[in-house]
């Protein structure tokens, strides 16, 4: 017992609890290492899912930088489909140069019209011939100058006139405000000769009727529409009648000429129909074109 006492037991047993220590502290050492390791893993994963997020919103911006130009494409072919639109006619005629009418035109143009409303033999019935026309005026006559130069008798022939519903002189234009120019500019050759406007603007038929019928008219300036419709219910006759000036070469702000509006040269071609065709071809009148 004393031997065994005098071994050193306290040192035993402070040895066996700093192994017990050493092998407590073990297991820890070994599990911060895998902490450690979980912690990386998921940083690895994280910076995964934030370059996978980038190259959505990458992909994302060219989609939409696609779709911009796919855009931008579109308008510019529709810029060009709009740009080759056809030419108008306002187009044709301002890119050519004025050229006078002729006889051949009124001509041509009533051929085109009644070959398609008539028979061969009625063609032929109401065709024009070259003496059935006046002087055309060549682009440098005033109104005034070319009636003193194709009514050179003008004073003898208004004395002489004195039917009513009637005039001697017929002047033919597109609408009414070119209907009040033309007789601003008839001051220097009508002399006492009376003038009536005839077009539809303010003013009806059966007015326009009653001031023919009252008086003695000279000259009337009108629209192929107005004076159609006087034609048809009468209120104007073709017996007195000895000149019809046709305003050919006037050109409107589009430069359009009368016989360029399809309404005007449909109403000019039904007032040739009625009676004016076959008033030209006995030789009563002669028409002429400014």
């Amino acid at each position: 017992m004393a031997d065994d006492l005098g071994d050193e037991w306290w040192t035993q047993g402070d040895n066996s609890g700093v192994s017990e220590v050493e092998e407590d502290t073990q297991p820890l050492a070994e599990e911060q290492p895998k902490k450690s390791t979980s912690k990386k893993r998921k940083g690895e994963k994280q910076a995964q899912h934030d370059t996978k997020k980038k190259k959505k919103k990458t992909k994302e911006c060219f989609i939409t930088q696609e779709r911009s130009e796919e855009k931008g494409d579109k308008e510019s072919n529709k810029n060009k489909k709009r740009r080759k639109k056809k030419k108008t006619i306002t187009d044709v005629l301002t890119s050519s140069e004025p050229v006078p009418g002729s006889p051949a035109d009124l001509m041509s143009l009533l051929k085109s019209h009644h070959s398609q409303t008539r028979s061969v033999i009625e063609q032929e019935e109401l065709t024009l011939s070259e003496s059935c026309f006046l002087s055309s005026n060549d682009l440098t006559h005033s109104l005034s100058s070319y009636l003193k130069e194709v009514c050179p008798k003008w004073a003898k022939i208004q004395k002489q006139h004195t039917q009513t519903r009637s005039v001697v002189l017929l002047i033919i234009c597109g609408s009414a405000l070119r209907t009040i120019d033309l007789i601003k500019k008839l001051i220097a050759f009508k002399g006492q000769a009376k003038v009536l406007k005839l077009f539809a603007k303010h003013i009806k038929v059966d007015e326009q009727m009653k001031l023919l019928s009252k008086g003695v008219t000279h000259i009337a300036v009108g629209t192929p529409g107005r004076i159609c419709a006087l034609l048809e219910k009468e209120g104007l006759t073709t017996q007195g009648l000895r000149f019809l000036v046709l305003d050919w070469n006037y050109r409107d702000q589009k430069h359009r000429r009368m016989v360029d509006i399809p309404e005007v040269k449909g109403d000019l071609l039904k007032m040739m129909d009625h009676g004016l065709i076959q008033s030209c071809r006995e030789g009563t009148v002669k028409i002429g074109l400014f």
